[in-house]
């Protein structure tokens, strides 16, 4: 792994290039260098996740539906919402290193149960709750 690409702010990711493992390897990496993972406890970033999940949501505080997907639009506004929400994904991918747990192989299996509970027939266009359905 070149870790000068994580110093440099990875120029070279994108959504299409990039594998989930390829992002994990570089943030268990980071904390690494930093001596952080004595402090990567799951309590600890299960608390950072819901922290950084809340500067994120006071982008959007007292916005309206339609007026939110403005804000996203104004690019000021854009670069801030982008740094919480790498901030949230950041700590997701380091409390699954942490506690071994497979991304993909947990999303999988939650997309199975949503599909289920939520059946295309009865869902679509809907925003109950599975138990409403």
């Amino acid at each position: 792994m070149d870790l000068t690409a994580v110093s440099a702010g990875m120029a070279d990711f994108s959504d299409t290039s990039t594998t989930l493992a390829e992002i994990k390897e570089r943030i268990l990496a980071f904390a690494k260098e930093r001596d952080w993972e004595q402090f990567h406890a799951p309590k600890n970033l299960s608390m950072a996740l819901a922290a950084e999940a809340g500067e994120l949501m006071e982008h959007f505080l007292w916005a309206t539906s339609e007026a939110s997907r403005d804000v996203v639009k104004d690019p000021a506004k854009r670069a801030k919402i982008e740094e919480e929400l790498s901030d949230v994904i950041i700590y997701a991918l380091e409390f699954a290193n942490m506690t071994g747990i497979d991304v993909a192989k947990a999303i999988e299996k939650k997309m199975a149960a949503n599909a289920a509970k939520y059946p295309v027939e009865k869902a679509k266009g809907r925003s109950d709750k599975y138990t409403e359905l």
